[in-house]
């Protein structure tokens, strides 16, 4: 499995590219704008996309959804609860920052604890509200796409529609700092880190951080 980031749009998002390295089939998560950096990334690279994931709702992280998936015909899978905001700007926040951004409904709504398998790659799906009402990550081999339930040294806003901090610090502490330490993270925005690096350096996990 090869994974590739194309940074997207105004707020810099975290495109992921997944490849199937045995047949070039792939999976798009979070395609949040710029649409035609992100095909001309998958074509220099030769994957075909078979569906998109969407760790969450927000405009920034669903910009570039529609023209995808009606260039190749993806279906698109979100997390149960976030459904709501693909459809409306004021939900997804887009509407806040001088936006109108809208992507069609989801073929299939993911649940926690559910596994899925696309393009042969099986995912394990974990639901970390908190961020949004319905986020979610998505686990693979020792790759954990957390899109903005995490960051290298911090975590998601939780000052948005949906959003709740304690909710937050509390996905956090059962979904991923559960796992193992060498789980590399790919978040919605910045660069990667590893369950373990964030397990012992993170303020918003260690109680070096009051809020």
């Amino acid at each position: 499995m090869q994974v590739n980031i194309v940074v997207v749009g105004p707020f810099e998002a975290n495109c992921y590219l997944i490849k199937n390295q045995k047949d070039d089939s792939g999976i798009i998560i979070d395609p949040g704008g710029d649409e035609r950096a992100i095909i001309n990334k998958m074509d220099r690279i030769k994957l075909m996309p078979r569906a998109i994931l969407l760790t969450h709702g927000h405009g920034d992280h669903i910009a570039a959804v529609r023209p995808l998936m009606e260039k190749y015909h993806l279906p698109l899978y979100v997390g149960e609860g976030d459904e709501p905001l693909l459809a409306s700007p004021s939900a997804n926040i887009s509407a806040l920052f001088g936006f109108e951004i809208t992507c069609p409904k989801p073929d299939y709504i993911l649940s926690d604890d559910e596994s899925v398998e696309i393009a042969g790659i099986k995912f394990k799906i974990l639901a970390t509200p908190g961020h949004t009402s319905g986020g979610i990550c998505f686990l693979t081999d020792k790759f954990l796409f957390c899109g903005d339930t995490l960051f290298k040294g911090s975590i998601g806003r939780t000052d948005l529609p949906g959003g709740d901090f304690q909710t937050l610090i509390n996905s956090i502490d059962s979904k991923i700092l559960s796992l193992p330490d060498d789980i590399i993270c790919y978040p919605g925005h910045g660069p990667e880190t590893t369950v373990g690096f964030e397990r012992k350096s993170n303020p918003f996990l260690t109680g070096q951080l009051f809020v």
